[in-house]
C-alpha cells in the first residue's frame, strides 16, 4: 500500500477519534480548530512524501539528504503554521499549541515507522 493512502488512513483515523471525543463528551484538550491542525498535518505529509519519493527515482543514494530536507521543511513549515495562527489571537492558544504539539509527533512517529518498514522490506 502506498504510503500517502496509509497517511490519508491515519488523519482519517484521528479524524474520527477528534469527531467522536468533540460530540459525545466535554474535551478541554480539543481546540476548535482541529480539523486545520489535520489539514496541515495531511498536506505536509503529502508534500514531504512528494519531495522524497521524486527525488528517488533518480538516485536511491539521495535518499539521506532529502529525508532530512523533508524533516527540516516539516519543522520550518509547523513553526510558521503555529505563528500565523498564535499571531491571529487564536483562542485558547495553550489548548492549540499542545494539540499541535502531540500532532506533529504522532505524525513524525508514524512517518518513521512507515519509513522503517519500507526500508525493511527493501534491504
Amino acid at each position: 500500500m502506498p504510503t500517502i493512502i496509509k497517511t490519508i488512513l491515519f488523519t482519517a483515523f484521528f479524524a474520527i477519534v477528534f469527531f467522536v471525543a468533540e460530540r459525545y463528551s466535554a474535551t478541554p484538550w480539543l481546540h476548535p480548530s482541529w480539523k486545520i491542525l489535520l489539514i496541515f498535518f495531511l498536506c505536509v505529509s503529502f508534500l514531504t512524501n512528494r519531495l522524497v519519493e521524486s527525488g528517488l527515482q533518480d538516485n536511491q543514494e539521495r535518499f539521506i539528504p532529502l529525508y532530512m530536507a523533508a524533516t527540516v521543511a516539516r519543522l520550518i513549515l509547523g513553526l510558521a503554521f503555529i505563528g500565523f495562527f498564535l499571531f491571529q489571537h487564536i483562542d485558547q492558544r495553550r489548548t492549540f499549541v499542545l494539540d499541535f504539539l502531540v500532532l506533529y509527533i504522532c505524525y513524525t512517529g508514524f512517518e518513521i515507522w512507515t519509513l522503517t518498514r519500507n526500508l525493511r522490506r527493501d534491504s
